[in-house]
């Protein structure tokens, strides 16, 4: 019992610790400019011609595999092969996860309300926070609560008009969606010590495999649409990806899902801006939520890394 005791304390006080570290400030920028980018996916999807929802996700595999070995590469040369070796089983696990998650996001999109599907993304942060206290031990702070509740509040608001109805088998897709997520990002925190960088490249075999038997080989599109694939999966979703690893090392798990949900509240915005399809008022409330809840939570993170660097030391409040 005493060594259990013990051990959960050390835990609590390295997650406290870990809570006011200057590279979280890091992180949290990380992950705002990576919500920020694969926001612009919507647009995207938006200019593609006739590429249906297998051949995007090919293509967009086949991208993001390139582009994530041109960044192993470029980091590691001559030890490129070694490096992808040490993700070992939790990695091709979490590969296969967010392989999972991403088939299963396809499937509920075509089953179900894209509203119901989102709605159920937005449970991710939660979903990902109680897996974290299992198996990682992490406690979240108050704030982050708080902020959890709000965005998830605003997604809601954001989509309340088309929740409801669906089938039962795509609604149940769409969680499958966001419990396979949250288990890749429980399992890429819980080695954080090794650059997980590599499970994309394990995700996009298999996404990019099964897209390939699905079509029978059927992957004559337009160049246009060609190029917008390669853009969303290459540069998009590869620095999108990346940094999201990266900030994995920094942010507590549930943190980490939390920002990605800036990517609802902005991608309406930028199809507005450029395709000029006028968003609900609806839309817009809930949007400034998730905004706010971010701005809140990244507020309050800038002021405990500014105390940190002042002091010298933890600030805990």
């Amino acid at each position: 019992m005493s060594t259990d005791s013990e051990e959960t304390t050390v835990n609590t006080v390295q997650v406290l610790q870990d809570s006011v570290t200057p590279r979280r400030g890091f992180a949290i920028c990380l992950m705002i400019a990576c919500s920020t980018v694969i926001s612009f996916g919507g647009l995207i999807l938006r200019n593609i011609e006739q590429a249906d929802a297998w051949q995007i996700n090919f293509y967009r595999s086949v991208s993001l595999i390139g582009a994530i070995l041109v960044i192993l590469v470029f980091q590691y040369r001559g030890q490129t092969i070694s490096h992808i070796r040490k993700i070992g089983r939790p990695g091709l696990l979490g590969g296969a996860m967010l392989a999972a998650a991403g088939i299963a996001f396809l499937q509920a999109l075509t089953n179900t309300t894209v509203a119901n599907a989102l709605f159920t993304m937005s449970a991710i942060p939660f979903i990902t926070a109680g897996l974290a206290r299992v198996f990682l031990g992490e406690y979240l702070q108050k704030i982050t609560i708080i902020t959890m509740v709000i965005a998830a509040f605003g997604v809601f608001v954001m989509i309340s008009d088309g929740v409801g109805g669906g089938s039962v088998y795509g609604n149940i897709m769409a969680l499958v969606t966001a419990f396979c997520f949250s288990c890749f990002t429980v399992i890429v925190r819980s080695n954080r010590g090794v650059d997980m960088l590599p499970t994309l490249l394990v995700s996009g075999i298999i996404i990019g495999s099964l897209a390939f038997i699905v079509k029978a080989g059927d992957m004559g599109l337009p160049l246009k649409d060609i190029l917008l694939c390669f853009l969303w999966g290459g540069v998009l979703s590869g620095f999108a990806n990346w940094t999201f690893i990266v900030a994995t090392r920094h942010l507590v798990a549930a943190e980490v899902t939390l920002f990605m949900l800036l990517e609802f509240a902005l991608g309406p915005i930028w199809v507005w801006l450029f395709v000029n399809e006028i968003p609900s008022f609806g839309t817009l409330t809930g949007g400034a939520l998730v905004l706010v809840a971010v701005i809140v939570l990244a507020s309050h993170e800038l002021r405990q890394t500014k105390r940190f660097l002042k002091r010298g030391r933890p600030t805990l409040g």
